[in-house]
């Protein structure tokens, strides 16, 4: 099942996409992410011949969901730490980017003020279905794991890398996180680690790469990030990216006003985001 959020006439609201491209729009406001719930709604809605249904094509697109929080893993590929010229991590590198910094996969990806090195990371999203802490297993790992969504961990690498050397200052800008178009619900992926995924710039092909070679996989990080924090029900682990990004071109290349970007991933359909410039 494929989950999505519109902007209707009454407001934000669930909807789901069929495989033909209708988005049938569930009854009931959007709210607290809870995915059985959901699915029920689903359900009924698809089942239900007065819901309102709209072409893909033509619906207002939202973020899929209002993450609680999004831990983000750094260097989570070979391939993109040695661009870097760092050495794989021999555990995982956590970070956390704020639930303010999501939009929509059609939404403008602001530059903020300031900025010298802004930066696009495709990165596959785990979207978080149960409390989970102190997981007990790999295998137990993936029973709380709702479904994949797309992420662009957008980045500042002058103030990420050259301001004080505090990721937590490049990957926060507000709009840095555009998610979605959809969640896919995990039962629809088998998986998680043969998914392929890439980005293109003003239609440069830039990423292209497969989750087959993350240095640690979905289920590790899961289980690995709950000896370290509580997961809760919408809560998004953002797996890293692969080898592309503008700090490893040669030269350097960042965004800049007016570049698109296009961000897709098997089975999680694409984003197309224009750069803007920050507002004085």
């Amino acid at each position: 099942m494929k989950l999505l959020r519109v902007h209707s006439d009454d407001g934000l609201r669930d909807a789901v996409l069929t495989d033909d491209g209708r988005v049938v729009t569930l009854a009931g406001e959007a709210g607290a992410f809870d995915p059985g719930r959901l699915r029920e709604r689903a359900e009924a809605a698809l089942a239900d011949p007065e819901a309102v249904v709209a072409a893909y094509e033509d619906v207002r697109l939202a973020a899929p969901l209002r993450p609680g929080k999004i831990v983000c893993v750094g260097l989570n590929y070979a391939d993109h730490a040695a661009e870097g010229g760092q050495e794989p991590p021999a555990e995982p590198i956590l970070f956390l980017k704020t639930p303010d910094t999501v939009v929509g996969a059609r939404d403008d990806v602001v530059i903020p003020r300031g900025s010298e090195k802004t930066d696009w990371e495709v990165e596959l999203g785990v979207v978080i279905g149960a409390r989970a802490a102190y997981l007990s297993s790999e295998a137990e790992a993936l029973e709380v794991v709702a479904g994949y969504v797309l992420v662009n961990d957008v980045s500042e690498r002058h103030f990420q890398l050259e301001r004080g050397g505090q990721w937590d200052k490049g990957k926060n800008a507000a709009t840095f996180c555009p998610l979605g178009p959809w969640i896919r619900t995990a039962d629809q992926v088998p998986d998680p680690q043969a998914i392929r995924l890439g980005l293109d710039v003003n239609g440069d092909v830039l990423q292209d790469g497969t989750t087959a070679n993350m240095i640690f996989g979905v289920a590790h990080l899961v289980h690995y990030i709950s000896q370290f924090m509580t997961l809760y029900p919408g809560d998004v682990i953002s797996t890293g990216t692969p080898a592309g990004v503008g700090a490893g071109q040669k030269p350097p290349r960042y965004l800049r006003e007016g570049d698109v970007l296009r961000v897709w991933a098997d089975g999680l359909g694409e984003q197309h985001s224009r750069l803007v410039a920050a507002g004085s």
